[in-house]
């Protein structure tokens, strides 16, 4: 996985597979195989799908013509609320975007290492 600094302040994470390097045809396959991570975790819960390419194409906004989809998979890991800032840095969303050769999976840093981490291997796991 690759670190950068996204609008020189947001650290993301990106793992960059080509669609030969994985199991799953498209990004809805990609997603239901983060489901299945997070719901079979101890503590993290599903929350949502966010379909990122539908919703900016329908309210008329632009889009690389290089991405063919990009859907966001919304979970937490939540283990304590320590003070208030920690509902500014959850919930947790993995980003998969389509291109033509390649998926791309990105993530925002998260704040416990232990979840980046279960994070970061998720995404790995993909890699066949």
């Amino acid at each position: 996985m690759k670190q950068t600094t996204f609008k020189d302040k947001y650290p993301v994470w990106t793992l960059e597979l080509e669609k030969n390097e994985v199991k799953q045809k498209n990004v809805s396959e990609i997603l239901d195989y983060f489901k299945q991570k997070i719901e079979s975790h101890p503590i993290a819960v599903y929350i949502a799908t966010f379909d990122n390419y539908s919703h900016t194409k329908g309210i008329g906004g632009a889009i690389n013509p290089d991405i063919k989809d990009m859907k966001n998979i919304i979970f937490c890991f939540g283990p304590e609320i320590p003070n208030t800032k920690v509902g500014a840095v959850r919930p947790r969303s993995i980003a998969v975007c389509e291109l033509d050769t390649k998926f791309i999976i990105e993530f925002m840093e998260a704040p416990a290492e232990k979840a980046h981490k279960t994070m970061e291997d998720w995404a790995k796991s993909l890699k066949i």
